[in-house]
């Protein structure tokens, strides 16, 4: 056990994330993305560490995401890699400065969003030629409640990013290891080990929505001392987790009786045909009612960002055809123009709606197809 404390609480705080997520298995390969920051630093220790403290054998692929942004000390991160018996990879993804600059709107720093989504596809692409089965990021709890705030405040969403979240297409699967531990933790193991931290080269580093969120926390935290240990519970805490969700039912401009509700959770599953299908990348649940009780199923995939898809249908026809438009035209309202296609097996469902048989791009073979718009 290592003398540190500072290292013990990280350990610690790793091994819980790892008994409640399962995040890391015998045999793995994990890509760990290492920018020099703290945080990834820390993590690159903690993991160096980790195998003996829990009795796994994995391996570790430290690697360095080159964006391009420059001044970027490469030697020191690669003799301290080196110091814990790993070789730094450094993927060179200079292409990306030049992308995000040129989606940068007047008097705004760089699109954040853009970054985020093509360092994720750039890593991807090193851990798949690396061998890995997972990639490793320093994310921490801090990280995870700021985010839960950004996204509540500029997305009207409830959601953070996953502990651990498997990608089927890839088939590598994202941890975040330190997702219990508090920054206060990275700048106090940094500092005790004098790790060779080196400062962000990205242009728009202290100038973002993140961290006026994360000044926006610790005014709270100063007001609200039990807050901080609450927000991290609230993450977790599924039993007390209650808002509104199972209680929509959707209806047509024209009352008709008949309305759709998304199945957002476990309880409302229970009993449906659904359950028991195996779901499709991007599918969203629904349930047919006729004055409020369940008569009917579908799921809606979406396949492209204007094209969706109706499968799974699931009662009698007058039902489906009524159901299904309710959910068109409240989907209409929210993507537009809006391409629809539904599966076989439903023709007179598929006339009433106004489907039409039609062949399907690139497969040869007949599909009905709406268009809207």
């Amino acid at each position: 056990m290592p003398k540190s404390k500072h290292i013990r609480a990280v350990l610690a705080a790793l091994r819980r994330a790892d008994a409640d997520f399962s995040l890391i298995d015998e045999g793995d390969r994990i890509a760990l993305g290492l920018s020099g920051g703290k945080d990834s630093l820390c993590l690159l220790y903690a993991l160096s560490l980790y195998g003996r403290f829990a009795g796994k054998k994995f391996k570790v692929y430290p690697v360095f995401m080159d964006l391009g942004f420059g001044n970027v000390d490469i030697i020191a991160l690669k003799e301290y890699c080196g110091s814990l018996g790993y070789e730094l990879t450094v993927n060179d993804s200079a292409f990306v400065y030049d992308v995000l600059k040129a989606h940068q709107e007047k008097g705004k720093h760089l699109p954040c969003s853009i970054c985020s989504r093509m360092k994720k596809a750039a890593i991807n692409a090193e851990a798949k030629r690396l061998r890995c089965n997972k990639v490793a990021f320093a994310h921490h709890q801090d990280d995870a409640v700021e985010t839960l705030f950004m996204n509540m405040v500029h997305g009207g969403r409830v959601a953070t990013f996953s502990p651990k979240m498997v990608l089927k297409r890839s088939g590598l699967t994202f941890i975040r290891p330190l997702i219990y531990c508090h920054e206060k933790q990275m700048i106090d193991l940094a500092k005790e080990m004098e790790l060779p931290v080196l400062k962000s080269a990205c242009p728009a580093d202290g100038h973002t929505d993140r961290e006026e969120v994360k000044h926006l926390l610790q005014d709270i935290y100063r007001k609200y001392p039990e807050a901080e240990k609450n927000f991290g519970y609230m993450l977790k805490n599924h039993e007390a987790f209650d808002l509104y969700f199972d209680d929509i039912e959707l209806e047509g401009e024209v009352p008709t009786g008949y309305s759709v509700s998304p199945v957002v959770s476990a309880r409302q599953m229970r009993g449906l045909k659904l359950s028991s299908k195996k779901e499709r990348e991007g599918e969203r649940d629904f349930v047919i009612r006729k004055n409020h009780e369940v008569v009917g199923e579908v799921a809606l995939v979406k396949l492209l960002p204007h094209r969706y898809g109706l499968y799974y249908l699931e009662g009698d026809e007058k039902t489906l055809a009524k159901g299904l438009s309710v959910l068109i035209e409240r989907l209409s309202k929210d993507v537009f123009p809006l391409t629809l296609i539904m599966e076989r097996g439903h023709p007179k469902v598929a006339k009433a709606l106004g489907f039409a048989y039609l062949p399907v791009p690139g497969s040869g073979k007949k599909g009905y197809f709406r268009k809207i718009g």
